[in-house]
């Protein structure tokens, strides 16, 4: 793309944010703000040469680092929203950009990566905090390649109001799979405002294919080494998620955690990896087409030393990562916070004795399941991390 000259008189963008915190069932339409639409600030300029935006044109901003595109945007109240970018990225590189709000560096190098042509739009997904009245916004390229070429932002404006947050997983995040046994899904309300429900959907022993169609699983694998379906239909809980009356709604959440039992060799539980990203890229596009928020987490650890050291144990990490770059939806890194907690905590050396001292009061009777003090541990990790990015829950922590 030719060297882009910069406009003399900028024009100025006003965007609400998208994706937000709202009432279950009172939902706002998106507002679509188109780029070329004044008032504006496009360091560079608004054209229509490139088939396939919306409006009458695009941003096409100056080939420079600091060749910023800045959003004015407008919120009725605070808290956490999701901006919508349609942008094309033509070249063969990434252009990454500092994502401002209000002065301070929400997203940094955040990656606006090729489309494969000027003429392919894609959308990113991004979430950040807005103050109540009006809102900077500001994408500043960190490059001499600049910004992507930006068609328009789709928004909706923060409200107050209630929320439910759904869990899907394992023992490691159920409300209790046995004696003493307490998942970080229980313990999760502790960190919420009485705005927020938590339904705790999570259930022991499941992989994520176990947990979708249970016992529609068999224990017979298929030439490409999967575990044979009987039938489609789902388990009642994704069914109860995925229910149009009660179910996920806009400005919900949707916590996904699974990968601990995935890597058994034997069926039913035993799911590779495309299958594995199969299903939670189902269950993702699931809450997102609710307008909820969908979060997936990666396993969290179990308690293994190496002389002084906790150290990684859990599969499906790579798998769940790719699934959110895929499908924009945010990750927790639950495993390494894990391990990095029971470093923190000292746990190691462990001399294998679960019913006393500080590894025996914060799990139960193995290496992976939690008492509630554990449980509870784990999950201020979980909600430290929607504070620390920024995500839409955390509107409601306390």
């Amino acid at each position: 793309m030719s060297l882009r000259r910069r406009l003399s008189a900028a024009v100025a963008l006003t965007v609400a944010a998208a994706g937000v915190v709202m009432a279950a069932g009172t939902a706002a339409a998106a507002t679509r703000h188109e780029a070329e639409s004044a008032p504006a600030t496009c360091d560079g300029l608004i054209e229509s040469n490139h088939a396939g935006f919306s409006g009458s044109g695009f941003c096409n901003a100056n080939n420079a680092a600091g060749a910023a595109a800045q959003f004015t945007v407008s919120a009725p109240a605070a808290g956490a929203a999701t901006v919508n970018i349609r942008y094309a990225n033509g070249g063969t590189s990434s252009r990454p950009a500092d994502v401002l709000v209000n002065g301070a560096v929400a997203h940094a190098g955040s990656a606006f990566d090729p489309t494969g042509a000027w003429t392919t739009w894609v959308t990113k997904r991004l979430t950040v905090s807005l103050n109540a009245g009006d809102n900077i916004i500001r994408l500043n390229p960190t490059t001499a390649g600049g910004l992507p070429n930006l068609d328009y932002l789709e928004v909706d404006a923060p409200t107050s109001g209630k929320t439910t947050v759904w869990l899907a997983g394992d023992s490691t995040v159920a409300s209790s799979s046995g004696s003493n046994v307490v998942g970080w899904g229980r313990e999760l309300s502790n960190y919420l405002t009485t705005d927020a429900t938590v339904v705790n959907s999570a259930i022991g022993g499941r992989s994520v294919q176990t947990w979708l169609y249970e016992s529609a699983v068999t224990s017979t694998k298929n030439s490409a080494g999967e575990c044979v379906l009987s039938s489609t239909a789902y388990a009642a809980r994704w069914q109860a998620m995925l229910n149009a009356s009660t179910g996920m709604k806009a400005g919900d959440h949707l916590f996904i955690q699974f990968g601990i039992n995935d890597g058994s060799s034997t069926c039913p539980r035993h799911v590779g990896s495309a299958r594995y990203r199969e299903l939670l890229t189902t269950m993702v596009r699931a809450a997102q087409q609710r307008g909820a928020h969908p979060v997936l987490v990666t396993p969290v650890a179990a308690l293994t030393c190496s002389g002084s050291t906790a150290t990684p144990n859990r599969g499906f990490l790579t798998e769940t990562l790719d699934v959110g770059r895929a499908t924009g939806a945010p990750v927790i890194d639950l495993h390494k916070l894990s391990y990095t907690l029971y470093n923190g905590l000292r746990f190691c050396p462990f001399n294998g004795d679960y019913s006393s001292g500080p590894v025996g009061a914060f799990f139960a009777n193995d290496h992976t399941h939690f008492e509630a003090a554990g449980a509870r541990q784990i999950a201020g990790l979980v909600t430290k991390a929607v504070r620390d990015q920024q995500l839409a829950l955390s509107a409601y922590l306390r």
